[in-house]
């Protein structure tokens, strides 16, 4: 569900996808699920480097929108890139001009850092509508169309980012991102968008996440799952 008439929100996802299917190096995923991309080398060693040494100054423990009781769900740690360096920036605006979505409907990037046996159970990055959460997120920007992952290295062992329902997984490349709608063909959350990090069995994983909003975004906070 969204704020948005699904039907113009889904016509409106569909420019985007073809805006990301037209970047160089960048390849859709055969898939009638779900809008799946992924382009490899997009952010190059520097950048890369950068934004793990952020992750690392500014890593606090992560956090989740709704409680559980699972205290093994979200394990990592993370940072958010609210006040950045103009490096930062330039990455930032990297992401915007492949993804086509306006810059004021992304949320800020979040940096994470995976340790050994730390791990993000299967989940979906769009809101659940029925939750308390909803009440206040739906004012601030409503629902979470797109996301873009990037790969920050390459150097651990296990810390696979896993599509449950469709069967694939994606292993880290540095460098690489990892971009899907959250949304169906019909502008309504899309169930087949269940993915997880896995649990990492050697070394650290590095990854940046950037959600984008159906209307621009209005957070002050941290953003969170």
């Amino acid at each position: 569900m969204s704020i948005t008439d699904p039907t113009v929100l889904a016509e409106r996802n569909r420019a985007i996808a073809d805006h990301i299917a037209a970047q160089p190096n960048t390849q859709r995923l055969p898939n009638r699920s779900l809008d799946l991309f992924v382009c490899r080398d997009f952010l190059n060693d520097e950048e890369c480097r950068l934004l793990c040494e952020k992750i690392d100054r500014e890593a606090r423990p992560s956090t989740l929108l709704s409680s559980t009781d699972d205290a093994e769900f979200r394990t990592s740690s993370s940072a958010d890139f609210n006040r950045q360096a103009p490096e930062i920036d330039a990455i930032e605006s990297k992401i915007v001009n492949f993804m086509g979505i306006p810059k004021q409907n992304g949320e800020t990037i979040q940096g994470q850092r995976y340790e050994v046996g730390q791990q993000f159970k299967p989940h979906h990055d769009w809101f659940y509508v029925s939750q308390d959460y909803w009440k206040t997120e739906k004012d601030q920007g409503g629902q979470r169309i797109w996301t873009a992952m990037v790969f920050l290295n390459d150097t651990q062992v296990g810390g696979a980012t896993r599509f449950k329902k469709l069967g694939k997984m994606f292993h880290a490349e540095k460098g690489k991102l990892l971009t899907w709608n959250n949304l169906d063909a019909n502008g309504e959350p899309n169930e087949w968008t269940l993915h997880q990090g896995m649990k990492v069995r050697e070394g650290s994983k590095y990854i940046i996440t950037k959600w984008f909003r159906e209307m621009p975004w209005i957070g002050s906070g941290p953003s969170e799952y």
